[in-house]
């Protein structure tokens, strides 16, 4: 799918078209709500891993070294995007927009030790994205961040700034949310801030815990984190009364309630959910994107 080319018109930003025909308790939402973390709804959910697991054994038999669960999550997530565009909507001064393309970002630790240093990723995607678009973006990725020596432009950037005096940091960050509330911060730092983009999506498997409520940045305008924990095992009650176990694994969604009402994101959430539970449904492109409203 190509990315569909419209004409921008006044009130535009560069990573999206500002909404025109929301109701008008959307327009005044933002003015009451006017932080994100103040704006946030937190929702639990567990998945049964019985089948989950056979599909990831035969993604790696077909030589997708690695494929587990992340990668499932986030191609769950942009095939919601394509038939409930309104999740990937965001706030930026105190409007809202539909963004242009999916964009996830995720913290990853170089190695898994405790000094080991930290990186962030954003990746592009289109709505009609698969599992193997997912697992072919992000495996690059990672492969060109593992090694300690590797310094990302996110790094040089961070590196940069930390040598900055703590009252002038102070300032230059007021500034930049000076200009990122009148859409006027540049494009190329706009790229290469994990602060802005559609979701952020973080493991606490890999830490072997349960998933966080992570908390909305205040700064950008990412609309959703995504959290998810270490397997573990389940005991429950059959419809015959038998006591059986399975495994499964918890997840948190934090999101910025601004962007779209509950009934929408419920079934967006509901859409999530048979992603994953039919995820042989990702392999294939969507039938259709929806596009979000004017």
């Amino acid at each position: 799918m190509t990315e569909k080319k419209r004409r921008r018109r006044f009130g535009d930003r560069y990573e999206g078209r500002r909404l025109r025909t929301l109701s008008p308790m959307t327009y005044v939402a933002p003015y009451i709500m006017v932080d994100r973390n103040g704006a946030s709804n937190l929702i639990k959910d567990t998945v049964v891993l019985t089948d989950l697991e056979d599909y990831i054994a035969k993604k790696r038999r077909e030589g997708l070294a690695g494929f587990g669960m992340m990668y499932i999550f986030i191609a769950a997530y942009i095939r919601a995007v394509a038939k409930f565009p309104g999740i990937n909507r965001f706030l930026s001064g105190q409007k809202i927009y539909a963004r242009n393309n999916v964009q996830i970002v995720i913290d990853i630790k170089k190695q898994m030790k405790l000094n080991a240093q930290n990186t962030t990723i954003k990746l592009d995607f289109q709505p009609d994205a698969t599992v193997y678009d997912v697992y072919e973006k992000f495996t690059a990725a990672f492969e060109e961040n593992r090694v300690d020596t590797d310094v990302s432009a996110f790094d040089s950037a961070a590196k940069f700034l930390a040598y900055i005096p703590g009252v002038f940091l102070k300032f230059i960050v007021w500034f930049l949310k000076l200009l990122d509330y009148f859409g006027l911060v540049p494009k190329f730092l706009i790229n290469l801030s994990p602060f802005h983009g559609s979701m952020f999506i973080t493991s606490m498997g890999s830490l072997g815990i349960p998933p966080v409520y992570h908390h909305l940045y205040d700064f950008g305008n990412i609309p959703i984190f995504f959290s998810f924990g270490t397997k573990r095992t389940e005991v429950y009650l059959t419809r015959d009364g038998v006591v059986d176990e399975r495994k499964v694994m918890d997840f948190s969604v934090v999101t910025d309630e601004r962007i779209c009402d509950g009934h929408y994101f419920a079934a967006a959430l509901k859409c999530i959910r048979d992603s994953i539970k039919h995820p042989e449904t990702l392999d294939e492109p969507p039938e259709e994107v929806v596009e979000d409203v004017e």
